[in-house]
């Protein structure tokens, strides 16, 4: 159902304006913990593809900041999923420092799970998970109080401070 201000993708999430960046992803209703709340689909693509895809979409990124600039899922060893289609609403939901949400490959498919309980309204959110190597190209505005500045993975959050980087919020 469309609306002016927002578009409702099914049971749990609509998609509409940010505070943190461009669209967002809403809980159209109250989303207990460990609920599959939407799927994240789009092309199968190769790991040589999808590396083509990042280098040219963090270049135009550094262009237009205003564009979100990867919409890759690592999938398996031999390929990636190419979220940046029309037909992927889930490609909308942001990163955050602190998030409500978590990815979660299972078979060949993408799910976004609640990993606590989401209220209705609020942003759906989860760590996108990135590593280290180009941090630089991946600024975060998620405003957390955690928050490092830049979107990566926490489990490389204390190799950055270590790095003698602190939070650029």
């Amino acid at each position: 159902m469309k609306t002016k201000k927002s578009i409702v993708k099914g049971e749990w999430i609509k998609f509409s304006k940010s505070k943190i960046h461009s669209n967002g992803g809403f809980a159209a209703k109250n989303i207990p913990k460990n609920t599959r709340i939407i799927e994240y689909v789009g092309n199968l693509i190769t790991k040589k593809e999808a590396e083509k895809i990042a280098d040219r979409e963090i270049a135009r990124h550094k262009r237009n900041s205003k564009n979100g600039a990867v919409y890759l899922f690592d999938l398996n060893k031999k390929y990636d999923i190419d979220g940046n289609v029309s037909w992927n609403p889930a490609k909308n939901i942001n990163h955050s420092c602190n998030p409500n949400a978590e990815f979660d490959v299972k078979e060949g498919r993408v799910w976004i799970v609640a990993i606590k309980n989401i209220k209705k309204g609020e942003e759906i959110t989860y760590d996108y998970g990135y590593d280290i190597e180009n941090w630089q190209d991946h600024s975060c505005k998620c405003g957390s109080k955690n928050c490092v500045g830049y979107i990566i993975g926490q489990e490389d959050w204390d190799k950055f401070k270590e790095m003698g980087h602190k939070s650029e919020k």
